[in-house]
């Protein structure tokens, strides 16, 4: 299970006004504070071809992309690749925040700043899960 300290986007998330980042000898726990619901992160790897069509997918406006999922289907995952998304989603299903990078040329290169998303818009992202 991926760790929130080990996620390139974890200082930008940790400064977002709704999260909570509380430190103990056991880890890190992540709140949601206006709901209190845990957030839980998630790693997905996806190859050269899925991967671009992924960020294709999160450029679209978050009713086109429904759309496209629906007649296309989620990107497939890779057991190893080189675009990596980093997911951290509330329990609840009320907050989500990501971000998509690329490793070119023996380095990570995130595509995009972290993209924080509430509510019903957060539906949408976790059918890209």
């Amino acid at each position: 299970m991926p760790s929130f300290k080990n996620l390139e986007m974890a200082a930008a998330v940790s400064t977002h006004e709704n999260i909570i980042v509380k430190k103990s000898f056991f880890g890190t726990k992540v709140i949601y504070a206006p709901t209190q619901s845990p957030v839980k992160v998630i790693v997905r790897e996806y190859d050269p071809v899925e991967g671009a069509r992924l960020q294709r997918l999160l450029d679209m406006p978050i009713s086109k992309m429904e759309a496209e999922l629906q007649r296309k289907g989620k990107p497939a995952t890779a057991q190893l690749g080189n675009y990596r998304l980093e997911v951290c989603l509330s329990q609840d299903h009320r907050f989500c925040a990501l971000q998509l990078i690329r490793f070119e040329n023996y380095k990570n290169h995130a595509l995009f700043e972290p993209r924080y998303y509430a509510d019903n818009d957060v539906e949408a992202i976790v059918k890209l899960l």
